[in-house]
């Protein structure tokens, strides 16, 4: 695992690209806004600073990290025959399947999407190679989070389960692996505790931070879940909670509060403000 393709600048996409060129790996970082990907080589260089700061990383290996990652503008611009390329754009199926498609003509030895909750044989519906392709979902900030989840599809090889542990180990995560139902394991569990401590700030049972307290004192949960939902992003939590509305039933269904929120922008951490104010 010496060459990775990373598809999406934004916050998961930055956070695989770093994973991997702090392990030693090229990447090829498509993101087609120019802001968008300068914005992305400065957190990328900036985390590497802190982690030498916190001594995680070795001065020389922490200046090395910024100079193995570039940017591209568009999919087609990708080296033929990477060793892995993770597609992490935004949690919508038809734009997803766009990307790994046009991401498969690169010829990867394994493609890869970072969904949360979307189902692996729907994305890989459109693939010449789906025995190649899996989940492999990343968590938020990726340079912190330990885990790892793949997601086994109907048609995914156990060729590409090992190389996606090997490839997770390579960058110092754990790993769990999982079937392809709708939230798979973390996102169905994370997703339904966050809406209930929202219809809980809904029905004005307590405060944002005295919810999170509960759960971070009486659970021993490092973070709690409406902190969690602002790092994640409220729309995304909703796109998800929305998906497993439609399998799930109504125990899925979106609280109002977070409906109005996305509605107005009000989006979490990236826009400054979300359970939480984040401006200060």
């Amino acid at each position: 695992m010496q060459q990775v393709g990373v598809i999406g600048g934004g916050t998961m996409g930055l956070g695989v690209a770093y994973v991997f060129a702090a392990a030693g790996c090229e990447i090829a970082l498509v993101e087609p806004d120019a802001t968008r990907a300068e914005r992305a080589l400065d957190t990328i260089a900036r985390q590497a600073s802190r982690a030498e700061e916190k001594g995680k990383l070795a001065a020389e290996a922490a200046r090395a990290v910024a100079g193995r990652v570039r940017t591209l503008a568009a999919t087609e611009e990708l080296p033929s025959g990477l060793d892995l390329i993770v597609e992490a754009v935004p949690e919508r199926v038809e734009l997803k399947r766009g990307v790994l498609t046009a991401a498969e003509t690169r010829e990867p030895r394994m493609l890869a999407s970072n969904t949360s909750g979307l189902s692996i044989d729907e994305l890989a519906s459109g693939l010449r190679h789906p025995d190649s392709f899996l989940g492999m979902h990343f968590f938020n900030p990726v340079w912190s989070m330990p885990l790892v989840e793949i997601v086994r599809g109907t048609a995914t090889s156990e060729r590409a389960v090992d190389t996606a542990r090997a490839a997770s180990e390579r960058i110092g995560k754990q790993t769990i692996v999982v079937k392809d139902a709708p939230g798979f394991a973390t996102s169905r569990l994370g997703v339904a505790l966050g809406l209930e401590a929202i219809r809980m700030l809904q029905d004005g049972v307590a405060s944002a931070p005295d919810i999170d307290r509960a759960m971070e004192l009486g659970y021993r949960h490092p973070m709690g879940p409406l902190r969690l939902t602002d790092l994640v992003g409220l729309d995304v939590r909703l796109d998800i909670a929305r998906h497993l509305a439609k399998t799930y039933g109504p125990r899925f269904e979106p609280p109002q509060l977070l409906v109005d929120k996305v509605d107005v922008g009000e989006t979490g951490k990236k826009s400054g403000k979300g359970f939480y104010d984040w401006t200060e």
